[in-house]
């Protein structure tokens, strides 16, 4: 089965720059794709892991995951999803929240050479800021910018120029693993649509040959419409000194049947065959919870081990 066709079944694309493109490139050979993670905290929750999952996905079918760690990007801010500025971090913060995420991958992906590990601080601190204005900023129009959702979205609040400025370093880091990598692929969440196109504009500006292309994933919601990931506590962590292993297996364990049917397709490695095996038998015994059960077991066994 072609991957698209696979994250199509499990419910996990929400939009593609050029779909029958990119269906056609990912079954004609193996590609590098990256999915990036600013360093905001020392732990990912089960929001960040979404679309880490798809990536181990394409890991899987044989194509190279690049993960990129922003320890430049970091030190900015994503303004995506917020509605005020980020509280700036100093550099050994940044760099032990690094540290701690790429633990946290490599637990993911394995460390046997099928994936690399990046970070745009190798690149972004290189740049001077004449370069930056000279090279980079003199190809993105300020009124694209403002139309962006992101920045849109803050335009009553305000956002500061450091912040504006976020999208054109997100575009300098895809068109820095294009060329040094040949990734031809970046995958982000639904917030991440206008970041990603940017790159994909920049790579198209400043190579004569060029095949990039963008997917995101759909916002995850409840069925009953809040916020996935959170508790009455807070987030859910892959940390245990943050959520312990039971806590962790229990929140899985107590999700809706509804919600179960979703999740399991999303954050386990199952495949289409069993998993349409449990969602039947779960539909002829609810109560039993099988669903339920069976995607507690996965996805904590993946993340804290079977111990």
């Amino acid at each position: 089965m072609n991957i698209i066709d696979e994250l199509e079944w499990r419910g996990a694309i929400n939009q593609q720059t050029d779909a029958e493109g990119l269906y056609k490139l990912v079954d004609q050979k193996s590609i590098s794709l990256y999915c990036g993670i600013d360093p905001t905290g020392d732990s990912m929750h089960i929001g960040h892991l979404i679309p880490f999952m798809i990536l181990k996905r394409f890991q899987l079918a044989g194509h190279h995951p690049v993960i990129l760690i922003g320890g430049g990007t970091g030190a900015i801010g994503d303004p995506s999803g917020r509605t005020t500025e980020r509280v700036l971090q100093t550099a050994e913060q940044v760099k032990h929240n690094a540290d701690s995420l790429t633990a946290q991958m490599k637990k993911l992906f394995g460390e046997d050479g099928s994936f690399t590990m990046m970070n745009n601080y190798d690149w972004l601190s290189k740049i001077s800021l004449l370069d930056f204005l000279r090279d980079y900023g003199k190809l993105f129009n300020i009124n694209t910018m403002l139309a962006k959702d992101v920045v849109a979205s803050r335009m009553e609040t305000g956002i500061s120029f450091t912040e504006f400025s976020y999208q054109i370093l997100q575009s300098i880091d895809y068109k820095m693993l294009y060329e040094k990598c040949g990734v031809q692929l970046q995958i982000g969440g639904a917030d991440q649509w206008g970041n990603i196109t940017n790159g994909i504009e920049l790579i198209r500006k400043t190579n004569e040959s060029h095949e990039a292309f963008g997917l995101t994933i759909p916002l995850m919601l409840k069925a009953d419409g809040t916020k996935f990931g959170k508790t009455e506590s807070g987030n859910v962590w892959l940390d245990p000194r943050y959520t312990s292993p039971y806590k962790f297996y229990q929140f899985w364990l107590n999700v809706s049947d509804e919600d179960a049917k979703r999740y399991i397709k999303i954050f386990t490695l199952l495949d289409r065959e069993t998993i349409d095996a449990l969602i039947a038998e779960h539909d002829a015994a609810p109560h039993l919870r099988v669903l339920q059960k069976r995607l507690a077991e996965e996805i904590t066994c993946m993340i804290h081990s079977r111990e």
